[in-house]
């Protein structure tokens, strides 16, 4: 089928269109950096069956713990999706928390972007990357919020200026400077006392969630990417988990 004038000057157009957006592709800043072979490990589905996937992570994060090369086992990229966009975000967070029901940290849950996306979508994922040991472990699942004892009993544990810090920001907010920062910081000193042992209270708006696994993902490096990847999965919260293995 020939095409009219007037449709082969737009699809013209068009080509031009999409050889202009892509002369910024051209000059590559980072290209194929070099990357060394996965060959600690492998892992094995008889390792894995019959296994609370809870309990497997305990295990994973322990070892991760006792490796000296692993400086921060308990730090991981929690992503959050909101809707309608679908647009994604992703940052680092510290797990504090594991029990038999899921994952936990604690956030700013009033101003922070994290807190904005869940309001219209209750899903999260996590992944954890400790290079050492050529592990990953993903997770996927639901939130759920903690109780104000839960919360309490955690904010207590950080050192006191952390406490006050949380008072004091108005995390993912536009602030003009760092000096607005430091004077809110200051207020909250001259409120709660930088020095005095006096009870902090951890604020309405921060607290901690849970992240309920929908799914739970352990990888292992392997040779050539081919790596061995098994998933412990179900439909919803309240059925058991189904192993399988997964494609590299």
């Amino acid at each position: 089928m020939q095409l009219g004038f007037f449709t082969r000057r737009f699809v013209t157009n068009q080509i031009k269109r999409m050889s202009k957006s892509t002369d910024s592709t051209k000059d590559k800043l980072i290209f194929a950096p070099n990357r060394y072979q996965y060959s600690k490990s492998s892992l094995h589905k008889e390792e894995l069956e019959g296994k609370d996937p809870l309990l497997v992570f305990n295990d994973w994060f322990h070892e991760a713990t006792e490796d000296p090369a692993i400086q921060s086992p308990e730090s991981s990229t929690l992503s959050s999706a909101r809707l309608p966009s679908g647009r994604v975000s992703s940052r680092l967070v510290l797990l504090k928390e594991l029990d038999r029901r899921g994952f936990i940290i604690f956030t700013n849950l009033g101003t922070s972007k994290k807190a904005e996306d869940w309001k219209t979508n209750p899903y999260a994922s996590l992944s954890f990357w400790w290079e050492s040991l050529q592990r990953q472990v993903r997770v996927e699942g639901m939130i759920e919020r903690l109780s104000r004892e839960e919360t309490e009993e955690y904010f207590q544990t950080r050192p006191r200026l952390s406490r006050i810090g949380a008072w004091a920001s108005p995390q993912s907010t536009v602030i003009q400077n760092r000096k607005e920062l430091e004077e809110r910081v200051q207020s909250y000193k001259e409120k709660f006392g930088e020095d005095e042992p006096g009870f902090i209270p951890a604020p309405e708006f921060w607290g901690g969630i849970r992240i309920v696994p929908l799914e739970i993902e352990f990888w292992q490096g392997g040779q050539y990417r081919l790596h061995d990847r098994f998933s412990f999965r179900r439909d919803d919260l309240e059925s058991n988990y189904q192993l399988v293995r997964l494609a590299p």
